[in-house]
């Protein structure tokens, strides 16, 4: 009996290894396949909202052309351009930001903000303490969210995601040929017809901006000499800061003097062209900077100075015999005055109000809440107005349409019973969040640019003399133009610039900056680089 217990005692131990070592296989199994389903479940989420953000770059240089259109057939003529299809941008890029957090939340991580996340999210801070300082309306404040925090949030959130080679290969494709299509229509569009633009559902007025209205088709220059481009984009300024981000894309390799193919001279040349017939003088200058940047960190050799040379030799001389030939194009009395007078009154207003008027006080989030201001020099004759009195009109300064209660004429701004409300534009990116967020916005406005480019600069510096077309190439040409214009326009304002260039921004900073990974809560800094989803320099 006791040899029997004994026997059985070591069948059952025996039993009992084979079962846990099972056990233990089967746990291993099921964390593996648990692990190849997250894996898998995460590369679904990256491709999906990779080409949902190839979507959304190319669609959003269109974006003004289609609501523009849809609205026409929808509703008829003369309407302003329906919400319902104005968002569709934001709902799509709140489609992209939901996949990203998605895809952050299964890998379980602590996010490691740097000097550049603080600063956008002291920008939030600063707003949204404005807000309840000022009892401000919602929908003012959203709006001004919209336009200037929407994207940085987002620059945020898609800088700390994957983005795979291929993408960054299809996306540099894909904005040389959306930037070609955009550029030959708004050459082509020079030459059509003000019914035409009527026909498709712009407004049969140029050269104004009506809140509750349609688009204009064009703008006029002072005098009405010649139009001013502005393809399917909603006006010439856009078009001219949107133009710089193809271009950029043109100048990223370093070796851009050396080998410039036909292909890519013909793109070079129909991007200035429609760049050009924009008028947009912030752009022009922009452009200028980054060609001369992107040939002067080209190599070294002979033929490259030469060339370079003779490039510069020719703007400027071209340059100059058309200001001698054409003094209003470049002098446009008006519109310089204003990018003197307004950055002015901005410093005013900050003057008076240090800690700012709150968000989407400014800018153009201010043209949805004020009326439409038509301000004409001395003696100008402004009876073409008179049948439009959704239009306020100003002659030298004085209030002439509509009627003030006393028939008289006096000063803009005056209390009376129908003053105006013009809307407040700063012509400076950086003023404009200085009114909004007053002396604090501003200096966080301007650090931002300053931290990017001084980053973008040195990676720059890091990379092969043989690099072509680098995410950090062109990113940097992107960047700098757009932050020069941005002194002279509301460069980081319109929905296709702004999105575009933070996405591209995050996708570069993810990319190449494994310091602004995420940190996993179980491992150091130097284990998570070596894992399966670091980024690859």
């Amino acid at each position: 009996m006791t040899m029997i217990a004994v026997e059985t005692t070591r069948i059952l131990s025996r039993c009992d290894r084979i079962i846990r070592a099972a056990f233990v296989v089967f746990s291993l199994c099921l964390r593996r396949e648990f692990s190849l389903r997250c894996t898998l479940l995460s590369m679904t989420f990256q491709h999906t909202r990779e080409r949902l953000t190839l979507l959304l770059l190319a669609l959003l240089p269109f974006h003004a052309f289609l609501v523009t259109v849809l609205t026409r057939v929808i509703a008829g003529p003369g309407h302003a351009p329906l919400p319902e299809l104005a968002v569709w941008k934001e709902a799509i890029l709140g489609l992209i930001l939901i996949l990203a957090f998605v895809e952050l939340v299964k890998k379980r991580t602590i996010p490691v903000a740097d000097v550049i996340d603080c600063i956008i999210l002291s920008l939030g801070f600063v707003a949204l303490a404005l807000r309840l300082m000022h009892h401000q309306s919602a929908t003012v404040f959203a709006f001004g969210f919209k336009y200037d925090l929407l994207p940085l949030i987002a620059f945020i959130l898609l800088r700390r995601v994957n983005w795979s080679d291929e993408f960054h290969t299809t996306l540099l494709r894909l904005l040389l040929l959306v930037g070609c299509i955009v550029a030959a229509y708004g050459i082509v569009a020079e030459f059509l017809p003000l019914r035409f633009f009527v026909w498709l559902g712009y407004s049969d007025l140029h050269s104004l901006y009506v809140a509750n209205g349609p688009l204009a088709a064009f703008q006029e220059l002072e005098g009405g000499m010649m139009r001013r481009a502005q393809s399917s984009m909603s006006g010439p300024n856009q078009l001219g800061l949107w133009l710089l981000i193809p271009l950029g894309v043109l100048l990223g390799g370093k070796n851009v003097g050396e080998e410039m193919s036909g292909k890519r001279i013909a793109i070079g040349v129909l991007l200035l062209l429609a760049l050009m017939l924009s008028f947009s003088r912030a752009a022009w200058i922009a452009a200028a900077v980054m060609i001369i940047f992107a040939f002067a960190r080209s190599t070294s050799a002979l033929h490259c100075r030469k060339l370079y040379v003779v490039i510069l030799g020719f703007l400027a001389c071209f340059g100059i015999a058309v200001t001698l030939l054409f003094p209003s194009v470049f002098f446009r009395f008006q519109s310089s005055s204003d990018h003197i007078r307004k950055p002015v009154e901005a410093i005013r207003i900050m003057m008076d109000h240090p800690f700012g008027l709150g968000l989407g006080t400014a800018g153009p989030a201010s043209n949805r809440f004020s009326d439409t201001c038509v301000k004409l020099p001395k003696d100008s004759d402004w009876s073409w107005a008179k049948d439009r009195q959704d239009l306020c009109v100003f002659v030298d300064g004085n209030q002439v349409q509509p009627s003030l209660p006393s028939g008289e004429l006096r000063p803009a701004g005056q209390p009376s019973a129908r003053a105006c409300s013009c809307p407040l534009l700063t012509e400076n990116w950086y003023l404009q969040i200085g009114v909004e967020l007053g002396w604090i916005g501003l200096i966080l406005s301007l650090l931002l640019p300053i931290f990017i480019l001084r980053q973008l600069i040195i990676e720059n510096g890091k990379l092969k003399i043989n690099v072509e077309l680098s995410i950090i190439n062109y990113q940097l040409s992107i960047f700098l133009g757009l932050s020069l214009a941005a002194l002279f326009l509301h460069a980081f304002e319109d929905s296709a610039v702004a999105y575009t260039v933070w996405v591209l921004l995050a996708s570069a900073f993810a990319t190449l900056h494994p310091c602004h990974r995420l940190l996993s809560r179980s491992q150091g800094p130097s284990s998570s680089s070596t894992s399966a989803d670091s980024t690859r320099i």
